[in-house]
């Protein structure tokens, strides 16, 4: 069962690492990994937790996010396929509880990876010091650019962004997502977003359905 484990993990990490990591990283990656699935909405990572492992993802989008000292879910960014969350690393490293929740937008297929494993990891490989650093990079820029929007850009330039980095990670223009869904994201009441919706909607940038969301990518 442990060799046919192993085969499986190799076979992914090929399929999505190959010019990522060299042979002998694979190898541990496949021999120390859990290999896990989430459905829709599950949490990998929550608020307050000891992280012991780190997801690298195969399939599917996470949410990252974290809460407002009035308790409100602010959206940091995503992870999508061939990502890691280098900041829980940073977490496990510190033996710090995790700052931040991970929670799968839809279903997804990952990698669980000990942090035992992976700190010696940073020292052994250089792909993969090289990996974790360029996550944390991207990450910090995605955050930054978060704080950015939220000090001078207006809600409604804000929700279309928001929506045209849905269609990227979905590969989609047509969005199965509430109003609901949306103003928790954003920390505000479905009536704003409903009516910021509306609007685009008159300026031709999305089309509204009872049910889903048509993005016109301009």
């Amino acid at each position: 069962m442990k060799k046919k484990k192993i085969a499986f993990l190799k076979e992914q990490l090929h399929l999505h690492f190959d010019d990522v990591f060299e042979k002998s990283l694979i190898n541990e990656i496949a021999k120390n990994g859990i290999y896990a699935t989430y459905e829709n909405k599950d949490i990998l990572i929550d608020i307050g937790t000891e992280t012991t492992h780190i997801p690298l993802i195969i399939n599917g989008l996470v949410k990252i996010s974290r809460d407002d000292s009035h308790e409100h879910e602010i959206l940091l960014y995503y992870l999508e396929e061939g990502d890691t969350c280098a900041i829980s690393f940073i977490n496990c490293i510190h033996r710090s509880k995790s700052m931040f929740r991970a929670t799968a937008e839809e279903k997804i297929e990952c990698i669980m990876l000990p942090v035992n494993i992976i700190e010696e990891w940073m020292v052994k490989y250089k792909t993969w010091r090289v990996f974790i650093i360029d996550s944390y990079h991207n990450r910090l820029e995605e955050m930054l650019s978060v704080i950015k929007e939220l000090a001078f850009f207006k809600l409604e330039s804000r929700l279309y962004k928001y929506l045209a980095n849905q269609v990227k990670f979905k590969h989609s223009n047509d969005l199965l997502i509430t109003h609901q869904e949306i103003a928790t994201d954003f920390n505000t009441s479905r009536v704003v977003i409903s009516r910021i919706l509306k609007t685009l909607q008159e300026d031709g940038k999305i089309k509204l359905d009872r049910r889903k969301i048509h993005v016109e990518i301009l």
